[in-house]
């Protein structure tokens, strides 16, 4: 199996990619030549960590029959002072919300994304430290 994405040149320092056949697109701030009008480049490496371990855990936690209900994933990554600009540490927040879901089961799930199915988290791993935790936010009365 390979992946394609096509990115298409918009002028200035835009750039629109073809995802899946969804668009997205990138730009850069205005400090650096860009019009903001569009996601950066390497947040959307956060955001990939984020879709591709929340879509593992929501899975595995319907196969558990583990009822919560609401998930936000937040991503908060270092960058180097030094060019290349780069991430070296990672940490992902997993917000729970839900009745007294089961802490031991919401761990398995992440630790199962984190360990063995989500890809991105995979190669991310290879080259910097990758750490989670769980949070349980309380249902809004």
């Amino acid at each position: 199996m390979q992946h394609t994405v096509e990115t298409s040149w918009k002028g200035n320092m835009m750039f629109d990619a073809n995802v899946s056949g969804h668009h997205v697109i990138m730009d850069a701030h205005p400090a650096v030549g860009g019009e903001d009008k569009g996601s950066r480049p390497k947040e959307l490496m956060l955001a990939s960590l984020a879709g591709c371990s929340g879509m593992d855990v929501v899975s595995i936690l319907k196969k558990m029959q583990v009822p919560f209900t609401g998930l936000n994933i937040r991503v908060s990554a270092n960058v180097t002072e030094e060019h290349p600009k780069h991430y070296d540490k990672m940490h992902v927040v997993y917000e729970f919300t839900g009745e007294n879901p089961d802490m031991a089961k919401l761990e398995k799930a992440v630790q199962l994304s984190q360990e063995r199915y989500c890809g991105v988290s995979y190669v991310y791993q290879k080259a910097m430290e990758v750490t989670w935790e769980i949070v349980v936010l309380p249902m809004a009365q």
